[in-house]
């Protein structure tokens, strides 16, 4: 069965809007894409068909940096630590999908959670979901109660060979320390040397997987780029509590090799602007527009679970972009095809191509006017099937 979805406005890309658009679905692929007059003549008679006058049809949205284990609440950890985790790791990924969010990576979980999750979602409208599982960390690190604790370079290779056995598309590292395990390394304190990383890099592609670095200190941002990572999350260049050396050799290799960074910020972000001022504030987040004149790619993710941290408002976190100065079309490209880039599912989708994913966003509105139009969905689809 064909759908066609016409709209006021289509965004094949986000460079190149068309006015009174129309996208056609088949099979759970995207046939066409563009001017309505062009697309209509290819739908079958007896497609069901979609009309949003003043709408505007988009690709589905990412989020590449959660953790469906936790639930954006104060008490995430102790909850975390209570009992079973599926029903409520589920409830999340839909709410994501209710967003307009159609990819997921899920960077962090016990258990392989999310491939579970994946699982139970089998035949019905979820958002594509990437998973890592238990992310390499060090014995007592951050994170080390998701169960990913090694202290040799077999152990390293053991937990990878466990969680590629798994189900995993995408190995996790904590290349630093993190925030919410105590006792562990602070932020800006490296867990793992240029060389362990490399033994991670190495053996995640025997089995064909990326690394993605949890990486907030800059020397070990430095140690994750050397080792040939795919993605670094946080990517902060912190050097001490409120000090960061952005290092531009470091980030024009990245842009060089093609290593995509991740600010992971939420819709937080406004309050840590009104608690440590903009001064603080532009020196924290001020790395991105650093980063994208460097030349390396942005994926947007927003570290979901994380307390406050919440699944489904992804505008939120996406108007920090806009807070520092980047043009809503730029902004709609690092949630989209950036993304999809990032992740390697350009052949997949993170557009309205031919021959890609059915991840189509309807909104009323236009985003590139008002990125307040993204919190108005008036229809989401995840591979042609409807939220």
């Amino acid at each position: 069965m064909d759908t066609l979805i016409t709209a006021g406005r289509v965004l094949p890309r986000p460079s190149s809007p068309v006015r009174d658009g129309a996208v056609l679905v088949r099979d759970g692929v995207i046939v066409a894409a563009g001017p309505r007059a062009e697309v209509l003549p290819l739908a079958a008679p007896d497609a069901s068909r979609r009309d949003f006058p003043t709408g505007t049809a988009l690709a589905g949205l990412f989020n590449v940096h959660v953790h469906l284990a936790f639930d954006a609440s104060r008490e995430m950890l102790a909850h975390f630590h209570a009992g079973s985790l599926l029903d409520g790791a589920r409830s999340r990924l839909s709410s994501m999908l209710r967003s307009g969010v159609t990819t997921v990576r899920d960077l962090g979980d016990r258990d392989h959670l999310g491939a579970a999750v994946r699982r139970s979602f089998s035949g019905e409208a979820a958002p594509r979901l990437l998973v890592s599982g238990p992310p390499i960390t060090v014995p007592d690190g951050h994170c080390h109660f998701f169960g990913g604790a090694v202290a040799s370079d077999s152990e390293i290779r053991a937990l990878i060979d466990e969680n590629a056995a798994a189900g995993a598309d995408v190995i996790k590292v904590m290349a630093s320390g993190g925030q919410i395990t105590e006792g562990g390394a602070d932020m800006w304190e490296s867990q793992f040397s240029a060389r362990e990383l490399a033994v991670v890099v190495s053996h995640a592609a025997t089995h064909g997987l990326p690394v993605a670095a949890h990486a907030h200190g800059a020397d070990a941002i430095e140690a994750a780029v050397e080792a040939g990572v795919s993605t670094i999350e946080h990517c902060s260049f912190l050097t001490g509590p409120r000090s960061f050396d952005r290092r531009d050799a470091v980030a024009s290799k990245m842009a060089a090799a093609g290593i995509s960074a991740c600010s992971t910020s939420s819709r937080n972000w406004r309050v840590i602007v009104e608690k440590l001022g903009d001064d603080v504030a532009q020196a924290m987040y001020g790395r991105l527009p650093w980063l994208e004149e460097h030349g390396v790619r942005l994926l947007s993710g927003t570290d979901a679970g994380l307390p406050g941290s919440v699944f489904g408002d992804p505008v939120g976190a996406l108007e920090l972009y806009e807070w520092l100065g980047f043009s809503r079309r730029r902004i709609l490209e690092i949630a989209t095809c950036d993304s999809a880039a990032g992740l390697g599912l350009t052949s997949v989708t993170g557009c309205l191509e031919p021959g890609l994913a059915a991840d189509v966003l309807v909104v009323e509105g236009d985003p590139l006017a008002s990125l307040s139009a993204l919190r108005n969905p008036l229809l989401v689809l995840a591979q042609g099937r409807e939220a």
